[in-house]
């Protein structure tokens, strides 16, 4: 039989595919320490971390390698390291595999570029370095600041965006020069009239009364000896939110006007410094920006530009001074994270005249972004650039579903639409600054035609790197799988989110039930830990979470209970298993004793109500106790085992006992042990308990087979809301039940995730039901377990949390019936994983990668055997575990010939 594969073509995949490429090794077959990194990003700047987290990979194809030591060198000259000398810290050799370490040398010092490489030893005991890698700390605490916060003189109501400038000569020539920035709202800085860097929506959304971020730039290149022009615009962004909505931001307590701090910092060749700070003595004005609003759009008067404010030669003689301003909190650290970014800039596939005045471009797929224009007409003109995710009948944009719940006082603020007034001197060109819109369609408002390269789009969020890649025969998993990465994508801002459009808010649920699909796909571990500090900002002393983080006050309700705020406990344990590193443990490890002793405290029996529960299901009611008690478990097993991975036994074993009385008192009152049925028997109730751990190990089959049962009465769809969703494949696939599970996620008839495929969807939707009156956001994220499934409940990749970081992969592959081939391709910490097969008459062709220093334990299904097998194209006979279909695999690339025993 042809295979067909369906390549799913994805805007991050062109960078993956260059990190997936041949594994270079040296001319003697030899590997050597590859992809150096310092807390978890590329060279990075502004480090504050006194301990940063140094890691590498192992990069070396031959099969059974092993790193069995390693040397980390650390210094102020790059030569010097290079020869092996370090004059900050030499970590000798150090017998380990590990690959991540935290840097314990000499005190690092602010303001300082360190250069650093690390040797290792192969299980040869022989040495080979990798090339020198950098960092370069930042302020490293607060004292170092040299500018003041400044703003301009109006209040919280004043629409129009401040602008401010200052000149400053540079005497001689300079050997580099970076700018620390830190803002309350959003900012844009500019040197020279040119905008630094490619950064938008900076600094990162967070409590701002609590904790401010700054970002580093290397502007060293913006700068020319003599005069010099500092501009900064900056926006409202969550501090001044001006927009009325559902969830109060424009009441948070820390609503200020925009205001922030800069020190510019040049370092000229002599090794002497100089800083050009923020004070009294910088100018401020108003300008074209005369509104701007990070929920509803922007508004851009082009009339009233000043040209050439952010340049030395411009008279700013009109201009008044800055006010000085408190910083809105003394906790300002750096912002390390990948940043967001205008990615894909997409053009319109249709463009439709509407009337006289209105035209609509259709952008093929429905994103997270800005649109730009460029326009050229009569002075005052104003043009109107609505956003939206649907039409109407009459073919115009449609936000119903998505404008519920804002509340505007009046018509000067549309929901998701920019409004331009044309300069007349010109060609204008247009983006929103702080600003972005969830949208597939805009609808132009103009006296002027346009035409249909005058709009384009960009697809905007924060870029990080792609890890994951799938090939499959089937053409909707792979459709599935582009749409759940898409609505990830669209909800990633700095921090993770519902939507782009109706909220945009970090709705805790949402970012745990998509975690291990953010994982699998992208690099996202520096997101994650900036989120999960937003939630340390955000507990409440007696450990309560609310809702939505960051959040100006609302959340704290009566159902932010463990269904939607376990996120305290799940996503660090989950970057713990996914990159081996336990610091976001050990960051959170207090929040996550509170939280659970919150709940232990209102709870004392160890069942709990204190929930939201299985959010939007098709139409299946489940037990709010039952589902929510299943997470109070989990968050008690994952302290009690992080307790264990820290060595306090006190906590480990209290916790350990808690989290079996509650996995008592579920089952003691929600299974049926004769029948092996959970409550009512909804696939909610049977697939919660089963993938969280819940089921008496001897009545797992039972469980699972009655489960499928389920799904089998409901021909094979799924009757779920977001917390069934998130366990259904997995317990079906991992309890023996993979063709029900693989039946179930290829559906494309209501209710499925197909079924929004084959209604033009390009995103996961919030409600199965594409036509409901509420809930129906377009562009949602909690229903994408899916994307992680591929990865599970096909190719089989685990990670194992007795080696985390895939130092060890669990391999359960599952070879379903109706499905030709499959392939998925995995960028880990320890290197590239790939489990891939292929159907070839009555046998299966197997191929396995298993990276440089990781091992494998593979776990076949139990009627099939190995005919036989190599390992980087030798044959090998594989060593099988006694009484089980269980092999044991070093470091290679893998192919097998299956058969049925």
């Amino acid at each position: 039989m042809c295979c067909n594969y369906i390549k799913m073509n994805y805007i991050k995949q062109v960078k993956l595919s260059f990190c997936l490429g041949v594994v270079a090794v040296s001319a003697a077959g030899q590997g050597f320490p590859d992809r150096l990194q310092c807390e978890h990003l590329n060279s990075p700047l502004g480090i504050d971390n006194p301990s940063p987290r140094l890691s590498w990979i192992m990069n070396d194809s031959r099969p059974g390698a092993v790193q069995k030591a390693y040397r980390i060198l650390v210094g102020t000259d790059s030569a010097d390291v290079a020869r092996g000398k370090a004059d900050m810290w030499d970590g000798r050799k150090t017998v380990s595999d590990k690959m991540l370490s935290s840097y314990l040398g000499s005190l690092l010092m602010p303001f300082s570029k360190y250069y650093w490489s690390v040797h290792i030893w192969d299980q040869y005991d022989r040495e080979t370095a990798s090339e020198v890698a950098s960092f370069e700390t930042g302020l490293m605490e607060p004292g170092q600041w040299q500018g003041a916060w400044i703003s301009d003189r109006h209040d919280v109501h004043y629409k129009p965006a401040p602008y401010f400038r200052k000149t400053f000569t540079v005497k001689r020539k300079i050997k580099s020069a970076r700018a620390y920035i830190a803002a309350g709202g959003l900012y844009e800085l500019y040197l020279n009239g040119e905008k630094v860097g490619d950064h938008r929506l900076d600094p990162a959304f967070t409590r701002f009364d609590r904790r401010n971020i700054y970002v580093a730039h290397d502007v060293t290149r913006y700068l020319q000896q003599g005069d010099n022009a500092a501009g900064v615009l900056l926006g409202n962004g969550w501090y001044n939110h001006q927009s009325v909505a559902t969830w109060n931001f424009d009441r948070a307590p820390w609503r200020a006007r925009p205001a922030f701090c800069l020190d510019l910092r040049i370092t000229y060749d002599d090794g002497e410094t100089e800083v050009v700070g923020t004070g009294a003595d910088w100018k401020t004005s108003g300008g074209s920006l005369v509104f701007n609003s990070i929920y509803t759009g922007e508004h851009y008067d082009a009339r009233l530009e000043q040209h050439g404010w952010n340049t030395p030669l411009f008279d700013d003689a009109k201009w008044e001074n800055a006010t000085l301003r408190a910083a809105p909190s003394m906790n300002i650290v750096s912002q390390q994270l990948y940043p967001i970014r205008n990615v894909e800039k997409i053009q319109p596939v249709t463009f439709a005249k509407l009337n006289d005045t209105t035209y609509l471009y259709d952008f093929g797929k429905n994103i997270a972004g800005v649109t730009e224009f460029r326009m050229e007409g009569k002075a005052g003109t104003r043009i109107r650039i609505k956003h939206a995710e649907k039409t109407d009948a009459n073919g115009f944009a449609d936000q119903s579903n998505i404008n519920v719940y804002y509340y505007p006082p009046d018509e000067t603020d549309p929901f998701q639409t920019d409004v331009y007034i044309l300069s007349g001197k010109g060609e204008d060109v247009f983006m929103p600054k702080f600003n972005y819109k969830g949208f597939r369609y805009v609808e132009l408002t103009s006296p002027i035609a346009p035409k249909h390269g005058q709009l384009v789009a960009f697809f905007m969020y924060s870029d990080v790197p792609a890890v994951g890649s799938l090939q499959s025969s089937h053409p909707l998993i792979g459709k599935i799988w582009q749409a759940t990465n898409n609505s990830y994508l669209s909800n990633l801002m700095g921090y993770p989110t519902d939507c782009p459009q109706r909220e945009k808010n970090g709705w805790t649920g949402d970012g745990h039930l998509a975690i291990e699909t953010a994982l699998y796909n992208f690099d996202a571990l520096t997101v994650y830990e900036k989120w999960l500090a937003d939630h340390r900002d955000e507990q409440q002393p007696n450990g309560v979470l609310p809702d939505i983080i960051p959040t100006g006050g609302w959340g704290y309700g009566t159902h932010n209970g463990v269904d939607w705020t376990s996120t305290i406990a799940i996503i660090p344990w989950e970057l713990y298993l996914f990159y081996g590193d336990d610091k976001p443990l050990e960051d959170c490890y207090e929040n996550i004793k509170r939280y659970v002793d919150y709940i232990k405290r209102r709870s004392p029996d160890g069942l709990t109500s204190w929930a939201r529960g299985d959010w939007v299901p098709v139409k299946s009611k489940s037990s709010l106790e039952l589902t929510s008690s299943c997470y109070y478990y989990a968050d008690a097993l994952i302290l009690a085992k992080t307790a264990g991975i820290f060595e306090i036994q006190e906590d480990h074993d209290q916790y350990m006992a808690l989290a079996q009385k509650i996995k008592d008192a579920i089952n003691n009152k929600y299974l049926n042990r004769e029948t092996g049925i959970y409550a009512s028997g909804t696939q909610t109730e049977l697939a919660v308990p089963l993938m969280w751990g819940v089921v008496p190990e001897e009545l797992k089959e039972k469980v699972a087979q009655n489960l499928a049962k389920a799904v089998k009465n409901e021909n094979f769809h799924p009757d779920v809301g977001v917390l069934g969703c998130k366990a259904l494949l997995n317990a079906l696939s991992e309890n023996g039940q993979a063709e029900t599970a693989y039946l179930l996620a290829t559906q494309n008839t209501f209710p499925s995730w197909g079924w929004w495929i084959e209604n033009n969807a390009t995103t996961l939707y919030e409600n199965w039901d594409i036509n409901a009156t509420h809930d129906i956001s377009l562009n949602h994220i909690m229903f994408g377990e899916i994307g992680a499934w591929f990865y599970k409940g096909l190719a089989g990749i685990y990670p194992d949390e007795t080696a985390p970081g895939f130092a060890n992969i669990q391999l359960k592959p599952q070879f379903v019936n109706n499905l030709q081939d499959f392939s998925a391709t995995f960028r880990s910490v320890r290197g590239i994983i790939e489990s891939k097969w292929q159907r070839e008459k009555d046998r299966i062709r197997y191929t396995i990668v298993i990276p440089a220093n990781a091992t494998a334990d593979l776990y076949l299904p139990p009627h099939l055997r190995v005919v036989n097998a190599t390992v980087n194209n030798e044959p090998v006979r594989l060593k099988k575990i006694a009484d089980a279909n269980e092999y044991p695999l070093q470091a290679g690339n893998y192919v097998m010939e299956l058969a049925a025993n």
